[in-house]
């Protein structure tokens, strides 16, 4: 009977074709929190979780990049001592000094947190910035929440190929760091990940799952019933079968043997998963920022409403070159002035100013448009 073969049932290798992701739903830090949030401990950038973000999302990097780009802008601007002095920093020997703000702004912005040491002459003046992976880095502040100093951990590989670890300790004034979204006491920055993650998990997964639909429209499951109970030759015709479907070639069996049937996705059979694409996108950018315009796309958005959209961008990119200007001074004693690439408030207020003289102006009657005096405004 059929019933005594039913461990004979096999699946194909198709399932390496697919891909699959696992959604984390525990909303607890990774991180303790008397780590995290208390003053007087040791806290430890969670580089590698961002990081991975950063990394593999499209849309977490282009937010991100942009975010850097338009805050360094068309560079900085400082008097011809400090622009002398900024421009032999070299960072980690090809570096420019707008390349290592980027690279800081770019990384406070992923894990929170980022890190530069500080590197000066005898005479105490500042000869290089050369950033460091908060990866490596440690900070600590004391009971009142004041940072005390940092360490760089690292681990490396000796002469005897043994893995050795290495602490490094610097003051807090040997470290240019950047606490991005501090919040109430805490010692560090949070990462602008962090409350749009479920939000990106989420999109990921539903791209992720209609991939998995659209391939199954092009390559189907086959459910194949074999008239033989031999494992040897069930493996057998596993591996012609796979063979045949990966090289999109036609399968040849003898007659009355070997019984297929094709489980594929009928169209229309599926949800559309346009519209829940669409409200997740809106979602993230609203929450990460950075408009759709900016990050050159926008099919429903009119000029009048870039130019709003730009111009709100706009505010949140100077209050970040804001922050970076006064860091810098208070950190480092650099006074300098970063350029926004193009403000187009200018712009606006001509073309308020063009729509205001239109609407200032009636017909007199002969087809010509005079404009609206005073008095003829009062009636008179």
């Amino acid at each position: 009977m059929g019933t005594e073969r039913i461990d004979e049932v096999e699946y194909t290798g198709m399932n390496v074709l697919d891909q699959t992701t696992q959604t984390q739903t525990d909303f607890r830090r990774t991180v303790s929190s008397d780590q995290q949030d208390t003053p007087g401990t040791r806290y430890y950038p969670d580089w590698n979780r961002w990081f991975g973000y950063y990394k593999i999302i499209p849309d977490v990097h282009a937010v991100i990049d942009n975010i850097a780009t338009w805050t360094v802008g068309r560079g900085f601007k400082a008097d011809k001592k400090t622009t002398d002095k900024l421009e032999r920093i070299k960072g980690c020997g090809v570096d420019s000094f707008n390349a290592i703000m980027k690279n800081q702004i770019r990384t406070a912005l992923i894990c929170g947190d980022s890190f530069a040491e500080i590197i000066k002459n005898a005479r105490g003046e500042i000869t290089n910035i050369k950033p460091i992976s908060p990866g490596s880095m440690v900070v600590i502040s004391n009971k009142l929440g004041i940072i005390d100093g940092y360490e760089q951990i690292t681990v490396y590989t000796d002469n005897k190929n043994k893995n050795t670890k290495k602490t490094i300790k610097f003051k807090s004034k040997d470290v240019f760091h950047l606490a991005w979204n501090r919040l109430g006491d805490e010692p560090h920055g949070r990462s602008m990940i962090e409350p749009i993650e479920s939000v990106i998990e989420m999109k990921n997964e539903a791209a992720i799952d209609m991939r998995t639909v659209f391939h199954r429209y092009v390559k189907p499951l086959i459910i194949t019933s074999i008239d033989s109970d031999d494992a040897t030759e069930i493996a057998a015709f596993k591996t012609k079968l796979d063979t045949s479907v990966k090289l999109g070639e036609n399968l040849i069996v003898p007659k009355d043997t070997v019984s297929m049937e094709r489980m594929s996705i009928p169209q229309y059979s599926t949800l559309d998963p346009i519209p829940w694409l669409r409200t997740l996108q809106e979602y993230f950018v609203s929450a990460s920022g950075v408009p759709e315009v900016i990050l050159g796309y926008g099919r429903e958005t009119t000029e009048a409403s870039a130019k709003i959209l730009y111009l709100a961008f706009q505010q949140t990119i100077e209050d970040v070159q804001l922050w970076l200007e006064e860091q810098n001074m208070r950190q480092m004693k650099l006074k300098v002035e970063f350029e926004f690439p193009e403000n187009i408030g200018p712009e606006m207020a001509m073309d308020i100013q063009k729509e205001r003289n239109m609407n200032n102006f009636n017909d007199d009657g002969k087809g010509k448009l005079n404009p609206i005096s005073p008095a003829n405004k009062a009636g008179k």
